[in-house]
C-alpha cells in the first residue's frame, strides 16, 4: 500500500491508480521484475526503483518522495539499480504541464536522467491522452 501511495502522490494525477487491485494488476503483468526500496528511519518507503522486461528490453521506473528531492538519494537508488544491468530504458515526461494529486505541478525529471548518463531518444515518443513522454536509455560503459 505504501508503494501505491508513493506512486499516486508523486506521479501526475492522470497516472494514478484508484485501487490497490488496479496497481497490483499493472505490476503482475511486468516480466522478470527487480525492486529496490529506500526506507526512512521509521521504515516508511521514501523511494522505489524497479525494472522489468517488456518487448525484449529492460525497462525501469523510479519514484522518490518529494521531500527527498535534491539530496542525492535518487541517484543512489538509480545507481543500485544499474549495478546488475547493462541497458535500461525508460519513458520520461519531458514537460511541466501535468499536476500531481495534491495540485502541485509535476516537474519533469528529464534533467535528472541526463545528469545520470541517460541518452534522450527523441525519435521514440509516447503520445496518449494520459501520457506524453520521451524514451531515455542508459548503457553500461564496457571497459576493454
Amino acid at each position: 500500500m505504501q508503494i501505491l501511495e508513493l506512486w499516486n502522490n508523486e506521479f501526475p494525477e492522470k497516472l494514478n491508480y484508484p485501487a490497490l487491485t488496479d496497481f497490483e494488476n499493472y505490476l503482475s503483468n511486468l516480466k522478470d521484475q527487480s525492486h529496490i526500496l529506500m526506507l526512512d528511519e521509521h521504515e516508511q518507503i521514501k523511494g522505489w526503483y524497479f525494472d522489468f522486461v517488456r518487448d525484449k528490453e529492460r525497462w525501469f521506473a523510479i519514484i522518490m518522495d518529494a521531500e527527498m528531492s535534491g539530496k542525492g538519494f535518487g541517484t543512489q537508488l538509480l545507481n543500485l539499480g544499474k549495478e546488475n544491468q547493462t541497458v535500461l530504458n525508460g519513458w520520461v515526461i519531458d514537460h511541466s504541464n501535468e499536476k500531481k494529486r495534491n495540485g502541485e505541478t509535476y516537474i519533469s525529471p528529464l534533467n535528472f536522467y541526463l545528469k545520470n548518463r541517460f541518452l534522450l531518444l527523441p525519435e521514440s515518443r509516447l503520445e496518449f491522452q494520459k501520457l506524453s513522454a520521451v524514451k531515455i536509455q542508459w548503457k553500461k560503459i564496457q571497459m576493454k
